[in-house]
């Protein structure tokens, strides 16, 4: 390697290290603490944990009356009955849309019409009012709470999956958690709960981590960009630091000092046998930081939706001969907390959610349990897509492609259910589709671009790999060691340039040349 490439690798590593060792130092702590407190959300389960339980002795209208009331017509999208807006019952019917290829489901929330079960009324947008009910039967019977006023967005509202329920109304409970609520501005659902500890928290954790101060805010068109040119930046510092690590290393015959390093003490010495020891885990954090935003959609196949008309055997159409709400209630038996009509191979079924534990499935006329068809099932499965179907499994245990993440975690919080059928087919996209055989339900869709996704992100990243999840705490003590590693690397390049940036700087007075150039 030439003199002058040396030269420029130096460079490249110092002024990069000055400008970017402050976000490694705060990746590397933040991303410890994403280990164990992450971005407020609502999960499923704590929704319908909070949810007030259903009255079987309510006169509730039945689906299709409340919907010709509200003057609703057409197939639907979704539907549901809970007591979800300001605690009182309603139905959120989501009328369905065409399907173009490529087109992305829709936000949650959005077009969303809410209609009171008990008089068919469509309810207008919330208010503050109904957001502090809303609020109350989230909380219980004796919390005192105190409405905030709404926001369309703060810092622990970035999440497009709101997108659809902005504005969002803010209420703060005066629980033992100090649990700050937010409330669907467009159905009067609670949406998102963040008590103070995590709230707190995320200031040193998830909030900072994804560069979150530039959302929001005037960067927020450029966060995105921002968050991948400094990674890009991140990597190329990494590189050159690692090569220069090398070059400057005595593999054969050590130094006059009798070290291997060329830095007998202090912080140069730390940051040059720590780079070396952490470089290819800084890489691969960073480079797989990277992953995670998708950058310039390159996890996008272009892949076709899938036909769910076809596999469900129909649209979602409520009608006349649908079992009252109280007569599922009581066949259900228990504290339901909400009720969903869904398709399934040709029926309209009915789940009956608790606060816990499986849906049962009811069939939406008679009100009986029912139970897919094993045979009919995979019949339907094969109709999702126009291509083959290679093959059928399964799983009876989570593989590395199915499996399920704590709640706080980036990709945890999702209902991930065992056992699950995964259909194989001969796409050109190699898709896989995963099916709840319990319900019926589609659970998750992936192709190759999502695979490789699932590597090069979620496995390098959060190393999402089961033999070490499944033996806690031996993932925690390594990713905290290797943290701890990056962060003693990172916070060494800062002190290093920022003694160089402050003897550049000081050998330039006001009026004056520097002495001597540096080479």
């Amino acid at each position: 390697m030439g003199s002058s490439t040396k030269r420029l690798l130096f460079l490249l590593h110092r002024w990069l290290g000055i400008l970017l060792c402050a976000f490694f130092a705060m990746w590397f702590v933040s991303g410890v603490v994403m280990m164990y407190v992450g971005y407020p959300k609502l999960t499923e389960a704590e929704r319908l944990r909070h949810l007030p339980a259903l009255d079987a002795g309510a006169p509730l209208l039945g689906p299709a009356q409340a919907l010709a009331a509200a003057g609703v017509a057409g197939p639907l999208q979704e539907l549901r009955l809970a007591a979800a807006s300001a605690g009182r019952p309603v139905y959120l019917a989501v009328p369905a849309r065409p399907s173009a290829p490529g087109a992305g489901k829709p936000r949650p929330g959005a077009g969303t019409i809410v209609i009171d079960a008990r008089t068919g009324a469509r309810l207008a947008r919330v208010d503050e009012a109904a957001a502090l009910a809303s609020a109350a039967a989230f909380a219980g019977p004796g919390v005192p709470l105190r409405a905030l006023g709404p926001v369309d967005e703060d810092a622990f509202t970035h999440s497009r999956g709101l997108d659809g329920h902005r504005p969002l109304y803010r209420v703060q409970l005066s629980d033992p958690a100090a649990t700050l609520l937010y409330i669907s501005g467009q159905t009067g659902e609670v949406v998102r709960d963040a008590p103070r500890s995590e709230r707190l928290w995320n200031y040193a954790g998830a909030w900072i981590h994804w560069l979150y101060p530039f959302r929001g805010n005037r960067f927020d068109p450029y966060w995105a960009n921002i968050v991948n040119w400094l990674s890009i930046a991140g990597i190329a510092m990494a590189l050159s630091g690692t090569v220069v690590g090398i070059l400057r290393w005595r593999f054969k015959t050590p130094y006059r000092s009798g070290a291997r390093t060329p830095y007998p003490s202090g912080m140069m010495r730390w940051h040059h046998i720590g780079g070396l020891l952490f470089a290819a885990v800084t890489i691969t954090w960073i480079f797989s930081g990277l992953m995670s935003m998708n950058p310039w959609r390159i996890f996008d196949s272009g892949a076709a939706p899938l036909r769910t008309q076809a596999f469900e055997g129909g649209p979602l159409a409520p009608s006349a001969r649908d079992a009252a709400p109280g007569a599922l209630l009581v066949a259900a038996g228990g504290s339901i907390r909400e009720l969903r009509w869904t398709r399934v191979l040709g029926t309209t079924v009915v789940q009956a959610r608790s606060a816990g534990g499986r849906p049962l499935l009811l069939d939406s006329e008679t009100a009986r349990p029912v139970v897919p068809d094993a045979a009919a099932l995979q019949a339907g499965i094969a109709q999702l897509l126009p291509y083959p179907l290679a093959r059928i499994e399964r799983l009876d245990s989570y593989d590395l492609h199915y499996y399920a993440r704590d709640d706080h975690t980036m990709t945890g919080g999702t209902d991930k259910p065992l056992p699950v059928l995964r259909a194989v087919f001969t796409d050109p996209h190699a898709s896989w589709v995963h099916v709840d055989p319990h319900t019926g339900a589609i659970v998750a869709r992936s192709d190759r671009h999502k695979r490789w996704s699932r590597w090069l992100f979620a496995m390098l990243h959060s190393w999402d790999w089961l033999p070490l999840l499944e033996r806690r705490p031996l993932w925690d003590l390594l990713l905290i060691v290797l943290s701890i590693g990056g962060t003693v690397m990172s916070v060494t390049g800062i002190v290093i340039g920022w003694r160089r940036l402050g003897r550049k700087l000081g050998s330039v007075r006001p009026g004056m040349k520097p002495l001597v150039a540096e080479r």
